[in-house]
This record gives C-alpha cells, sequence and structure tokens, in this order.
C-alpha cells in the first residue's frame, strides 16, 4: 500500500473514530453506516483525482461534487432530476430538513430517534467532517491541523450529551487523531529512503538490524509517545479537583430509561411546538371520536407524560416499552373505593394527522387497535413501532373516568418513596422566589391536596394571569421566575410552573400533554381540532393515582373534585365502532405529498402532530437502495472520465521506470515511448500516419505541432532512437526516454490553447485505441467461439455421419 493510501485510509478512519461520540445521542445508529459509505466513496474519488493526478482544488471540487450527489440521492431522491441530480427542489427540501432536524434536537431527549432530520445532520455533518479532514491531510498533506475539526466534531457530540460523552468516545476519538499523524509520519520518512530502527544493543538480540525487522525505531517511539499522551490525558481530570466534569464527564444524558422488554422510547418534548399548534390561523381536525360518557368535559385525551424537569425544559423519560396487553394493569395509586366509571369512546384519526403517540383518555383500560403500537407502563402510552402511526388509525378504548372525592383527596396519605422521590426532584438552581411564592400562594393549607387547589385557583382565578399564546414560551427555572413576574403566558407556562410549584413543596407533579376534550357535534361525534392541544399537570395523591389539575385560565375545564359542588356522571351501555358517515373526521385534510416537514409542524399542508408529536422513527432509507443508488451515480459520474483514466493509465505504462534491462527490453521501451508521443501529438491535433518513417515523422510532428525550443529538440532524438532501434543491428540502448517524453508533452501544453488543453486531459483523441483495441478483442474472441463452436459441432455430428455412411 503506498504512502498516499494509507494516509487516505487513516483519514477515513479517524473521522468515523470521532464520529464514535455521537452514536449514544442517537438510537437507532445506524446512520454511522451510511456515513461511512458515503464517506468512504468521498475518500475514493479524493483517491482517483489525486492519482490523474488533478490540481489540489480540482480534486476537493471533485469530492465535494461527489458528496453532493450522493446525499441527494440519499435524502432528496423524489425532488432530484434522474434521482441524484440536484435542483431548487432538493435544496429547498434539505433546508427544510436541516431545519426539522434542529427542532428534533431540541425536542428530544437523548437518545433522540433517528428522525429523517437528525440523520441528515448526522450524515452530512460527519461526511463534511471527513472531506475537510481528507483535503488538510492528505491532499495539502497537514495532518496536524486536521485534529481541529475532529475536536470539533468530539465537541459537539460532548456538548449535546450534556458533557457525557465518555472516556471511551475520548479514547476513540483521540485513537483516530494519533493514527492520522502516525500515518503521515511514516510517509513523510520513507520520502528519505528506507529507515533503519539503529545498531543492536548489547546483551540483546533480534533488533530490528540484526533480523531485519520492519519495525523502525521512529514508529516505536511515535507509538510510544502517543500511548503515554492519552494515559496523562485520561488520568490527570480525575487527579485535579474540578475536573471531573467536561468532555470526560460522566453524564450519561436525559432520563433513566430501561432495558425491559421490547427496546425502549425515545424522550420527546412535545411543549416545543404545541405554541405553534395553538397560533394556527384556521382550526384543523385532527380526530373524531364517539363515547358513552354522559358528560366528556372532563375527559382530557393525553398523549405523553413529561416527567423530568432539569432546570433547562420538561421532558419524558426514556423507559422500557412492551407488547401491548389485552388488559392493561390497574392504574397506580388508585384505591377500589374510589369511584371510577368505565366509559368506552371509538376514535377515528384524520389522514392528515400523524404522530407517534396514540390520544387515549387517563387512564386507559384496554385498547383496541391494529398495526404495531407498543405499551408504555409508567406512563400508561401507546406508542407506536416501526414507522407506526396515527395517521388514519381506528381504535377504540375502555378507559376510567376516576371522580375522587374531596375529603379522599385530603385524607390521602403519604406517596410512596420512591415515587416521591423522582416526581418531587427540581434543580438545585431553581430561584427562590418559586418556593418562595409557592409557600406564600398556599399559606393556611392543611394538606398537599388544598395545597393544589389553591396554586390552581392563584394560577387560573385569583392570581391575575392573562392567557396569550403570542408571549415567548421559554424554558427552564428562569422562565418560570419571568412567568411569574409578567403573569401571562399560555398553558406551557401554567402548566410546568404549577408542576415546578408543587415539587417544591413536596407534592409529586408532572406535566401532561394531549388535547382538550374538543366540540360536540350535531350528530352526537366529538370533533378535536388543532387548537385543542394543550398542556396540564397531574399531581400524585395516594388513593386516587395521578390527578388531573387545569391552572390555565379560560382553557379546559376545572375538575370537580377542587370545585365544592362535584358533578356525578354515569355512563351507558357501551359504545360499538362506528363505521358509519358521522363517524368519519369531517373535512379531515390530506397529506400532501409535496409538504415539507417545516410545513406538517406548522399545519399548513394539514393537522399538525399535535403537541410536538414526532413524525415518522426516520430509520432511513434501505442499505440494499442506498448502495445501488450509489453505484449507478459512480457509474455515471466515471464514464464520461474514462478516456482521461485509460490514457493516465497507458501512459504510466509507456513511461514506467526502467530498471535493469536486457537489449530487447529496452528496444521495446524505446518502441513504446515513441508511441507515447505519436498519442501525445493525436491528443493536440496532430494525427498519426504509420507510412510515415521516424525521422519525418519527426518533422511533421513538430511542425504542426508548432514545437520549439527543448519540445523539438526531444522529438528528434527521440525519433534518432527509434531509428536506431528499428535499423541498427546492435542497437545501443537510450536513456532518459521517458523524460524527453515529458517535454515533447509540456511542449504541446504550451503551444496549445486551453479549449485544447481540456479537449486532450479530458476526452483525449488517442483514446480511439481503446475502442479498437475492444473492437478487435470483441472480434476474435467471437472468431473462436464460431471456430470452437464448429469443432463442437463436428464433434458431436460426427457419430452419426458415420453410422449414416455405413447404412449406405
Amino acid at each position: 500500500m503506498s504512502g498516499r493510501a494509507r494516509l487516505t485510509l487513516a483519514a477515513w478512519a479517524a473521522t468515523l473514530m470521532g464520529a464514535g461520540a455521537l452514536l449514544p445521542l442517537v438510537k437507532p445508529a445506524t446512520w454511522i453506516f451510511t456515513a461511512a459509505f458515503v464517506l468512504a466513496l468521498v475518500s475514493g474519488v479524493g483517491t482517483l483525482a489525486r492519482r490523474a493526478p488533478l490540481a489540489r482544488p480540482l480534486t476537493v471540487l471533485a469530492q465535494l461534487l461527489v458528496t453532493v450527489l450522493v446525499l441527494t440521492a440519499i435524502f432528496a431522491r423524489e425532488q432530484a432530476v434522474l434521482w441524484f441530480l440536484p435542483g431548487p427542489q432538493v435544496f429547498t427540501h434539505a433546508a427544510d430538513l436541516f431545519r426539522a432536524g434542529a427542532e428534533d434536537v431540541g425536542r428530544y431527549a437523548i437518545p433522540a430517534p433517528d428522525t429523517e432530520g437528525i440523520r441528515l445532520m448526522l450524515v452530512g455533518g460527519v461526511v463534511g467532517i471527513g472531506l475537510l479532514v481528507d483535503t488538510l491531510a492528505v491532499t495539502f498533506r497537514r495532518a496536524a491541523p486536521a485534529g481541529l475539526p475532529l475536536l470539533a466534531l468530539y465537541s459537539v457530540a460532548a456538548g449535546l450529551s450534556g458533557g457525557g460523552a465518555g472516556w471511551l468516545w475520548f479514547l476513540l476519538a483521540a485513537s483516530g487523531y494519533l493514527l492520522l499523524l502516525l500515518a503521515e509520519g511514516r510517509d513523510r520518512l520513507s520520502a528519505w529512503g528506507r529507515v533503519f530502527g539503529g545498531a543492536q544493543r548489547s546483551g540483546r538480540s533480534g533488533s530490528a538490524v540484526a533480523t531485519g525487522g520492519s519495525a523502525f525505531a521512529p514508529a516505536r517511539t511515535g507509538r510510544r509517545i502517543g500511548a503515554v499522551a492519552m494515559g496523562v490525558a485520561m488520568v490527570v481530570p480525575f487527579a485535579l479537583p474540578g475536573f471531573t466534569g467536561g468532555l470526560l464527564g460522566g453524564g450519561g444524558g436525559e432520563g433513566t430509561g430501561g432495558t425491559g422488554k421490547g427496546g425502549t422510547i425515545s424522550a420527546v418534548n412535545p411543549l416545543v411546538s404545541l405554541q405553534d399548534n395553538l397560533r394556527q390561523p384556521e382550526d384543523r381536525e385532527v380526530l373524531r371520536y364517539r363515547t358513552n360518557a354522559r358528560e366528556n368535559s372532563g375527559m382530557y385525551l393525553r398523549l405523553v407524560a413529561l416527567d423530568q424537569f432539569d432546570g433547562t425544559s420538561w421532558k419524558s423519560s426514556v423507559r422500557p416499552i412492551e407488547d401491548v396487553p389485552e388488559q392493561l394493569p390497574w392504574p397506580q395509586g388508585l384505591a377500589q373505593d374510589v369511584r371510577a366509571t368505565e366509559v368506552t369512546s371509538n376514535f377515528v384519526a384524520s389522514d392528515g394527522y400523524e404522530q407517534k403517540w396514540l390520544p387515549m383518555p387517563y387512564p386507559a383500560a384496554r385498547v383496541d387497535i391494529g398495526g404495531r403500537w407498543r405499551y408504555e407502563p409508567t406512563g400508561r402510552m401507546l406508542v407506536g413501532d416501526d414507522k407506526q402511526t396515527t395517521r388514519g388509525a381506528r381504535y377504540q378504548v375502555t378507559s376510567l373516568d376516576v371522580q375522587p372525592t374531596a375529603e379522599q383527596l385530603a385524607a390521602a396519605p403519604p406517596a410512596p418513596d420512591k415515587l416521591r422521590r423522582e416526581y418531587t426532584k427540581v434543580p438545585a438552581s431553581l430561584p427562590e422566589d418559586v418556593k418562595s411564592t409557592a409557600l406564600n400562594v398556599t399559606k393556611g393549607a392543611r394538606n398537599d391536596y388544598e395545597r393544589a387547589v389553591k396554586l390552581q385557583d392563584w394560577f387560573a382565578r385569583d392570581g391575575g394571569f392573562r392567557y396569550d399564546v403570542d408571549v415567548v414560551s421559554g424554558s427552564g427555572v428562569q422562565a418560570i421566575s419571568r412567568f411569574l413576574k409578567d403573569k401571562e403566558g399560555f398553558c406551557v407556562h401554567f402548566s410546568f410552573s404549577m408542576a415546578a410549584m408543587a415539587r417544591s413543596l413536596g407534592i409529586p407533579a408532572r406535566v401532561a400533554v394531549g388535547f382538550m376534550p374538543g366540540t360536540t357535534q350535531t350528530d352526537g361525534s366529538v370533533s378535536v381540532g388543532i387548537r385543542d392541544a394543550h398542556a396540564w399537570p397531574e399531581l400524585y395523591f395516594e388513593g386516587a393515582g395521578w390527578t388531573r389539575f387545569e391552572p390555565t385560565p379560560s382553557r379546559g375545564s376545572t375538575p370537580g373534585y377542587t370545585r365544592a359542588d362535584t358533578p356525578s356522571g354515569t355512563a351507558t351501555g357501551p359504545s360499538q365502532p362506528q363505521q358509519s358517515a358521522s363517524a368519519q373526521p369531517s373535512a379531515a385534510p390530506s397529506a400532501s405529498e409535496s409538504c415539507t416537514p417545516q410545513m406538517r409542524r406548522l399545519g399548513d399542508c394539514g393537522p399538525d402532530a399535535a403537541a410536538g408529536g414526532a413524525a415518522s422513527d426516520g430509520s432511513g432509507p434501505d442499505p440494499l437502495t442506498v448502495f445501488l443508488v450509489t453505484l449507478g451515480i459512480l457509474v455515471v459520474l466515471t464514464l464520461p472520465f474514462l478516456p482521461l483514466l485509460w490514457r493516465t493509465r497507458v501512459r504510466a505504462r509507456r513511461l514506467g521506470p526502467a530498471g535493469t534491462r536486457g537489449p530487447e527490453e529496452a528496444a521495446a521501451r524505446t518502441l513504446a515511448v515513441w508511441e507515447e508521443i505519436n498519442d501525445t501529438a493525436w491528443d493536440y491535433g496532430v494525427e498519426p500516419d504509420e507510412a510515415r518513417t521516424p525521422r519525418t515523422t519527426a518533422a511533421r510532428i513538430v511542425r504542426l505541432g508548432e514545437l520549439g525550443g527543448e519540445a523539438e529538440a526531444a522529438v528528434h532524438r527521440v525519433a534518432r532512437a527509434v531509428e536506431e532501434v528499428l535499423y541498427a543491428p546492435r542497437p545501443a540502448p537510450a536513456a532518459g526516454l521517458a523524460e524527453e517524453a515529458g517535454r515533447i508533452r509540456a511542449g504541446f501544453h504550451a503551444a496549445a490553447d486551453r479549449r485544447a488543453r481540456l479537449r486532450a486531459l479530458l476526452a483525449p483523441r488517442s483514446a480511439a485505441r481503446l475502442r479498437w483495441s475492444t473492437a478487435d478483442r470483441w472480434s476474435r474472441t467471437t472468431t473462436a467461439w464460431a471456430l470452437r463452436r464448429q469443432e463442437l459441432v463436428a464433434r458431436v455430428t460426427a457419430p452419426f455421419r458415420r453410422a449414416s455412411r455405413e447404412t449406405g
């Protein structure tokens, strides 16, 4: 393997090793295979371009062109011309994907799902870094500065993981950079010739000199220095105070996900796009349902619960999922003496409503639905698996309408210790005014129930708060302080502020996201629109379980158990799934194929994934499709360069190193150089004339090629050497023929204009020999096959002819 090829491989490996720190951020991490494949193609194109050789800027331009074409074929082939040529629609689609990916990065906790936008950002970023590393380390032979983009790649991963990239990924990235430096050092040393390891030490055998081993001292020394440097980098941060965090911190990201049956669900933060849903200029239907509940004002449709408050945002934990059981477990903390009425509802989701969480009343007891749905026990949620979404879904949910009394909630015993510890966590940076305000508002309350009611009434009625969807949502602890001071916001502010204040008082709390009950239609069905998207706090009371509160003024309904007069609601007999037109979503918009991710989030092409629901899981294109499409692109790109590649290969073979040759080999080399000179002249427009002698041919080349000076003299010197080979009894070997051919080629290049130079480089006329050679080989092959076929037929028919003559 040549030094440059080894350096190219080291640059490719170093980039992928540095990208390893990104693997824990996204699940599944199959994007790394796509990135490795695309980066290998880019590195291969760079190898071919440097071998041609092309100028350095042209090499980088060729690699960049291949990068754009391959990424277009993978991520935007439907918008491209011939599936890989980028046009205006491709760049618009790419911008939408990048925008969607940036939103997904802020929406999901670690590990985020492999959405199409995130996949494009990861693959494009790694390939871009790899191209920069290849350019610096291989094209410009500057491996040391190539560590800067590698460091940037690792730093991004460490920053996104909250400083928890882990020592293993640091070690892997550092090893990749060290590998790159060693490859460049070996390549530089090899330019000085063979490097010996030095004299054999006394008393020791088997040294490099004595045994002829290939491990020479500079390489060994470099590896040892690199190993010591990485060891110091790993040990010193643990020995010094204040160095436990940073790039080698041990955090593992958000959540405490498990490894239960069926994998885990990614933590999603639907609060991010909830404000956009509430700002929609037109209320579009996302689903419609029928229920046997006589009064449905409290039947909120819950998507997901956010149970992590880390000081910057509320997020959902990463938890294990399992197959949907036929009967869901009894709700946690719900006692048998609390009134719970069974309600059956039949839902039909709009064709334009597409997201991975299933809207259901809480708590659901039974769900009948087809498709690939999984169950998350802690939050009692259903999540789509393998790109399963709510689009057009029909399902039936049997739920419990839990109606505890005020006395039951007031007398609730303390929550279990484990649950209390998990759901009362608040960041240490929580401003003092949050807890002090909570204590002031709940002054005089005798128990957690009365404190919760006081908080709800203060936000919804007594505290002077105003509902406004145009307020910047913000996040984290400072956002709560600003909201408590400004007293204006929408459901996001009210829900996470009340949940945070409840936690500060020791009441287990979380934030639920979903829809309000919707609007009853004249046919008895209930329509839920995009503007019904909502967020509300859920507080835990032993005996009643997770209990809904409504602090947002002018939105939703205040739960009956928080009012003085608690209404009673009974249910009729269970309803049956409705297949009639009345059960269908009215005027449900259909998703257009041209709908971009950003338009889908804003609701411009159908109901949005309400409450920030994610689109598809984005597992990415099929690897076989990627391979075939990329192979087709490479074939299409290679075809125009076949003459150039063939011409370069032929020239290298004719003008290769002379070495030690006998008289016959020397004569053959002289004739090969002469043939190369004639082909060079042909490339620049001087057609060959086989009928002329070498001397007259040389004069003709000089005249028509307008050669002069060193080039003219070189043509005549090579012509004399050819005449001596052809006519002298004992021709003397000629030296420097390859250099003479180089001078002649330089003379043609200097005398030609730019168009002729490009024609000679990219479309050499002498490449016609390839066509002639191919036609000649085909003719010989077909002739040989015809003769063999005739011989085979003759052998097969010979016995029959012999038998015919004998009978005759």
